[in-house]
């Protein structure tokens, strides 16, 4: 890929720093340029580069994505396969196949091509060093001695970056998860096209995951951190029982996801935070790129506004605008997702039945995955609501009788 390159720049002087070019950050980026602001955004690798993740996109995802985007998609998946610890497998049809499977890297760099082609300006290999607030004036500087200044910064640099401790995120719930990219063979290939697969694991809210991308599938697993132990045993079992163990996998990575406590800074003056700096992130499923995306969309817009304040009173409606704006939209999906993930948590079996054997359950869950509904949707269906309150009836580990009409 050529270098990336923009119109030229007084030195250091800048309308939006956006740090971070994943989802998040990409797409603040290009929706603060298409509104005028000089924007600057700041990759520490070198694009493209390879990113931890299962690289599905569902409906919620492929709706924020910009206009025209030239998006390499390896499959589709239109059956999920849902298994319980190895046991019970059940495939499902969807009415409206959805999940984009996409590399990351691609799909990271193509977003990236689009914020540049609407005039920001993309610096990759360049990592945050520092940043500090001066009145109206954030001040930002590199690995390579530089000190650039903006109105407004837009931390997209993930949940450990410099950006997320700098406005004090904080979390609720942390997870390990591991994951191979794995060549395959055509007949593997032939066996998982057009189906994914979701596993509920051996450890508490644990799952695993295979997605087909053509002559590669992502495989992993993921649990709450604490036991990385039993969690890589788990993977060499998940993957030998898929017959993905044996081929010297193209990356072997693990990384930390985390999901945003209720109440969590989502900025700080002119800084603001989007994607997994916010960890914004479903509790049950972790998906986090249409959360990227939807927030990074939002914090272009804020850091346009905090541009273009007047005042500080400006400036601090700016901001408190986008923290209603996250909670409204993302903040409800999120205590949704919390509240299904504490059902799984406590009863895996009960959701692996309520999914594989209720139809309208599986139809709610369908609907999601393509854009139609969401999930407080999916925790509003009278199924799922016997489900949480037959739970909550019971200790965790207790025995629990069969829904109604079961």
């Amino acid at each position: 890929m050529p270098p990336f390159s923009g119109p030229t720049r007084r030195p250091g002087a800048w309308d939006v720093i956006v740090v971070g070019a994943g989802p998040a950050g990409t797409t603040a980026a290009r929706v603060a340029a298409e509104n005028g602001c000089r924007t600057l955004l700041l990759e520490r690798a070198t694009i493209p580069r390879y990113k931890t993740c299962g690289g599905g996109l569902i409906g919620a995802s492929l709706a924020a994505l910009p206009p025209g985007l030239r998006l390499n998609i390896h499959d589709t998946a239109g059956q999920f396969t849902f298994g319980l610890n190895g046991r019970r497998e059940r495939t499902l049809t969807s009415a409206c196949p959805t999940i984009a499977m996409v590399h990351r890297s691609e799909f990271d760099e193509a977003l990236t091509e689009a914020a540049a082609a609407v005039g920001a300006e993309v610096r990759d290999g360049t990592a945050l060093a520092a940043l500090e607030q001066d009145g109206d004036t954030v001040t930002v500087r590199t690995g390579r001695g530089e000190t650039l200044r903006a109105r407004a910064l837009v931390g997209a640099d993930g949940s450990a970056g410099k950006v997320a401790r700098y406005v004090g995120v904080q979390c609720a719930q942390v997870d390990l998860a591991l994951e191979a990219e794995v060549p395959v063979d055509e007949r593997t290939s032939a066996r998982w096209r057009g189906r994914l697969l979701m596993e509920w694991g051996p450890l508490p809210g644990s799952f695993g995951w295979v997605f087909p991308k053509g002559d590669v599938c992502t495989a992993g697993v993921v649990a709450a951190r604490g036991n990385p132990v039993a969690l890589r045993a788990y993977k060499e079992d998940f993957l030998g029982r898929h017959g993905l163990l044996g081929p010297r996998p193209l990356h072997d990575t693990g990384h930390l996801t985390r999901c945003r406590r209720p109440g969590s800074p989502l900025s700080r003056g002119r800084v603001l935070v989007a994607g997994d700096a916010a960890a914004l992130l479903d509790h049950w499923s972790r998906e986090g790129i249409s959360y990227a995306l939807r927030s990074g969309g939002l914090a272009g817009s804020a850091a346009v506004r905090l541009v273009h304040a007047s005042d500080a009173a400006d400036a601090h409606e700016a901001v408190d605008r986008y923290a209603r704006q996250i909670d409204d939209v993302l903040g409800v999906e999120m205590r949704a997702s919390s509240t299904l993930m504490d059902l799984f948590v406590r009863s895996p079996g009960l959701v692996h039945t309520v999914l594989t054997r209720l139809p309208l359950a599986w139809r709610r869950l369908d609907a999601y995955v393509a854009g139609r509904t969401s999930v407080a949707g999916i925790m509003t269906t009278p199924v799922v609501r016997a489900a949480v309150a037959l739970t909550n009836r019971f200790p965790a580990g207790a025995a629990k009788p069969p829904l109604p009409g079961r």
